[in-house]
């Protein structure tokens, strides 16, 4: 099996956004795969149900020899020890892990579809990635992450926190 590099975005909006994070971090390394780049974290207003506090986001690219469905379960996994309730859709959550890119995978089944169907629509996932992998090419798309930032008519505002 191959060692993979793989995006992730961690969100949160919950508690001490910060520490919820860096423990997601720790988990991950632990759990699904070492961590080679993160991103500065950023502040984002919550997207899709917007009566709630701002997002913490980082963007992070992992190596992992997990295959996609197995790296799912871990992620989730991740999440559940953290504490994250799946109450409700776009709602408030301790941790978020998403997979945004597999390599150049594209997988497209009932529980798993990556590229994240999301990501050119979105900013606040954009925008982080950006730092990490500006000229990865979108295996569908066919456009660089920049292009898709650039081209993004997501107008949510999306603010690079200082450490």
């Amino acid at each position: 099996m191959m060692n993979q590099s793989v995006f992730l975005l961690l969100g949160t909006n919950m508690g001490d956004r910060r520490k919820n994070l860096s423990d997601g971090l720790w988990a991950i390394e632990a759990r699904a795969g070492s961590i080679r780049k993160r991103s500065h974290i950023y502040e984002t207003a919550p997207w899709g149900k917007t009566d709630q506090s701002a997002f913490y986001n980082q963007a992070i690219q992992i190596a992992t020899f997990l295959k996609p469905k197995d790296l799912l379960e871990q992620l989730h996994a991740i999440e559940s020890t953290m504490g994250r309730l799946r109450n409700e859709k776009w709602g408030e959550r301790i941790i978020d892990i998403d997979i945004l890119l597999y390599g150049s995978d594209i997988i497209e089944s009932e529980t798993l579809t990556i590229p994240h169907p999301q990501l050119p629509y979105r900013k606040f996932a954009l925008a982080p990635l950006a730092e990490l992998a500006d000229d990865f090419i979108h295996p569908k798309m066919f456009q660089t992450i920049h292009e898709l930032l650039k081209n993004c008519e997501d107008q949510l505002e999306v603010k690079k926190i200082r450490s």
